[in-house]
């Protein structure tokens, strides 16, 4: 058979019979899903007077190089020798980047596959570890000491669990990679059912979770400006209004925003976890060395048939708020799409490294938070969990002004990496319309466009935070139970074996837990009712 001229394109190549027999060697030239986006795979190749180069952003362009007598094939850093073994044709959920392999190299998530196990480690404690952890003693008021450690120990290793599936869901045997929670949604459940089940709880997670961290920084900025400048003082009457406050930080996360992909973001990551492993030491051991009231107890007496009602329900709010405190499920697959993609280390090698030490790091800040808050106050916490214990008279102006500072840094940082699975879907639809990358003026007006829409929504719902059980049950399940029903989809375990029969209890609790919790987060809202303060926003403790 003939050597294609130069300048041929991959598709016609791709039509001939079986594949491209050059110098008398058997190489084939298959069309495959085996890449990440690039549909290429390669076997039996031993020799040749001409090496081949692949350029990404030119889609499916060969160019053949006479000059160089080499037996290697060049390709992208992210195409892997695969099988050869033909993928199924159907669209997998790769979306616009199964039409366009070059899109891939254009969109934030996977531009930059350069990655390594620290830049994993720095985004997993960035998107796990965060304020939601200072309400873990609340769930101790109502589990107590027993039930509230076993169910924390548990979570944690349910979560874990979920996170390994991911790692080893993100590469498949013959090499292509779901670099998007959605994407491996889509694969595993289909186009249709993986959208519906899963882009309003991912999309809730990004976006949700960015309008929760602007409310949640704007607010601490009100307050430490008013620790640092007290009633009396002039700069106290003239101080900015809550939502002054907000614009503030959405302008700050903007301008931090415009750093073009996740890896350049990872810096940003090491900020954000250190500022949430300081704060939370700080402030568990700050209430520990206060000391505990002559008033704390650990029991709750309930009575009558209401009663009884009320306290089922607490428990399975108890629950819920310890489900709630582990995240960032929805980006573990966007993070390991970073690494680069080797023959010899699977990125699922490093990436599950990464994932043991930031869960040990995490656990070291959630276990002595639940635990030395519960001892110090009991049932007396309050609602709003460890912050609202640090506000008063017992804690000093100074550290309390420390934490805050730490807990703006934090709510800065991880929106960043937050916001970029929206950045990423954003630009996703450029490309699939333009055929091009995301001109950079283009790409900083999706960013202030996300910003403007994330200030909008926390200063039209300011009370979001407040929804958060309800939406939190909706979205659990992507923690707790889609990655093991897309275990079973993918690799297909044999039925009623261990892999298998693990994988359909857990998801089926998983599903269960969510539709509890959903429940109990109606009953609270109809029961307690909402303060819907639309457009006036005022920040909490």
């Amino acid at each position: 058979m003939e050597i294609p001229r130069p300048h041929k394109t991959l598709h016609h190549i791709m039509q001939q019979e079986e594949g491209l027999a050059i110098a008398g060697d058997s190489t084939i030239l298959k069309s495959s899903s085996s890449v990440d986006c690039f549909p290429i795979s390669i076997i039996n190749y031993e020799s040749s007077s001409r090496s081949i180069k692949v350029n990404p952003l030119e889609g499916d362009k060969l160019e053949f190089d006479d000059t160089i007598n080499s037996s290697s094939i060049r390709f992208p850093n992210n195409v892997i020798f695969g099988s050869g073994r033909k993928e199924e044709e159907d669209d997998d959920g790769g979306g616009e980047c199964n039409k366009n392999p070059a899109a891939e190299a254009w969109l934030p998530i996977t531009q930059s596959r350069k990655g390594n196990l620290y830049y994993c480690i720095f985004h997993l404690l960035s998107s796990g570890l965060g304020i939601q952890a200072l309400v873990l003693p609340l769930a101790f008021t109502t589990l107590g000491w027993a039930w509230g450690m076993t169910w924390l120990t548990m979570a944690f290793i349910w979560q874990l669990y979920t996170i390994w599936l991911l790692t080893q869901l993100h590469e498949t045997s013959s090499g292509y990679r779901y670099s998007r929670y959605l994407q491996l949604a889509m694969a595993a459940f289909g186009p249709k059912l993986g959208k519906l089940l899963a882009l309003l709880p991912v999309m809730y997670l990004s976006g949700g979770t960015c309008v929760t961290l602007l409310i949640t920084g704007g607010g601490k900025m009100q307050h430490l400006y008013h620790i640092l400048c007290p009633e009396g003082h002039i700069c106290h009457t003239n101080s900015l209004t809550t939502i002054e406050w907000y614009l503030v930080f959405i302008c700050m996360a903007i301008v931090i925003a415009q750093l073009p992909n996740l890896n350049s973001v990872a810096l940003v990551s090491l900020v954000s976890a250190i500022t949430a492993i300081v704060y939370c030491t700080l402030i568990w051991v700050m209430t520990i060395s206060n000391g505990r009231p002559s008033a704390t107890k650990y029991t709750i007496s309930v009575r009558g048939e209401e009663s009884e009602m009320k306290s089922f329900i607490d428990v399975l709010s108890a629950v819920g708020i310890v489900a709630f405190s582990f995240r960032g499920h929805n980006l573990v697959l966007e993070i390991q799409g970073t690494l680069p993609q080797s023959l010899k280390e699977p990125t699922y090698k490093i990436m599950w490294k990464g994932v043991k030490i930031s869960n040990a790091i995490i656990a070291m800040c959630l276990f002595p938070l639940a635990i030395g808050g519960y001892w110090t106050y009991g049932t007396l916490m309050p609602d709003g969990g460890m912050l609202n214990t640090l506000y008063g008279n017992r804690s000093s102006k100074l550290k309390l002004a420390i934490i805050y500072l730490f807990l703006i840094i934090n709510s800065l940082c991880s929106f960043q990496i937050y916001a970029m699975p929206v950045f990423d879907n954003f630009e996703l639809r450029y490309v699939s319309i333009r055929k091009k990358p995301c001109i950079w003026w283009h790409r900083a007006g999706i960013r202030i466009f996300f910003g403007g829409l994330v200030f909008f929504i926390a200063v039209a719902v300011p009370f979001l935070p407040l929804l958060a059980p309800l939406i939190g049950g909706i979205a659990l399940p992507v923690t707790f139970a889609y990655p093991c029903f897309m275990w079973i989809s993918i690799k297909k375990p044999t039925k009623f074996r261990k892999m298998w029969l693990l994988n359909l209890v857990l998801g089926s609790l998983g599903i269960l837990l969510s539709v509890l919790l959903i429940i109990a987060a109606i009953y609270n809202l109809v029961t307690k009712g909402l303060s819907a303060n639309f457009f006036h926003p005022k920040p909490s403790v």
